[in-house]
């Protein structure tokens, strides 16, 4: 009688309990802190970054998660991808990433370029194969070649290494919150907590 009792009472006192009390995540377990800050690219809004590779299986399963997240983004908080380069061999797609945003088709390509690798199978690991693949979904294959090799992509790559370095992750996906807070798929455990985790801690920076 008295084991039912109390689990009556600790089951109320958790109904009782705010939300955001049940769903406090741990830094140093579910996020880790980053010192010193990395500047964001809009210091008036709270930017929310992920880090990624189109070869990454991990990051493929975490798309359908962060489409449907972007969905739901508050006022004041933005979202960016930046394409990793941690490994030297993952330089072709954070280049090719950033020459098909130069050219106003990331957006209709993002979606359509980690299919073909882990749906469909393709080896798009190469400038050749990737500029085909560009060309096969109606778009200018010289004119991406040409970005793909432009000094304003090599720039940005360059300034993403730096950037990465300065986050300390150490694989894909990672999340990084408003250049503060470093969280990834390895801490969560599964990418439904990891967006719980990204919400809890945009939600701390909403409030100033």
């Amino acid at each position: 009688m008295l084991k039912k009792w109390m689990f009556l009472l600790v089951s109320g006192l958790l109904l009782a309990m705010p939300v955001s009390a049940q769903q406090a995540f741990i830094e140093g377990v579910d996020f880790e802190r980053i010192d010193p800050v990395v500047k964001t690219s809009n210091p008036d809004k709270v930017v929310v970054t992920e880090v990624f590779w189109y070869g990454c299986p991990h990051c493929y399963r975490f798309e359908p998660f962060v489409e449907r997240w972007i969905e739901t983004l508050p006022e004041g908080v933005i979202f960016e991808q930046l394409p990793s380069s941690l490994n030297s061999s993952w330089m072709v797609h954070a280049r090719t990433f950033y020459a098909m945003k130069m050219m106003g088709i990331q957006d209709k390509l993002h979606g359509k370029l980690f299919d073909a690798i882990h749906k469909e199978r393709q080896r798009l690991n190469s400038l050749d194969t990737i500029a085909k693949f560009v060309a096969e979904q109606g778009f200018d294959e010289k004119a991406f070649r040409e970005y793909y090799n432009s000094f304003p992509v090599d720039s940005q790559v360059r300034k993403n290494r730096k950037t990465e370095q300065r986050y300390g992750h150490q694989g894909v996906p990672a999340v990084v919150v408003n250049g503060k807070y470093l969280t990834t798929g390895s801490m969560a455990g599964n990418y439904d907590r990891l967006i719980k985790i990204i919400n809890f801690l945009v939600a701390d920076e909403l409030k100033g």
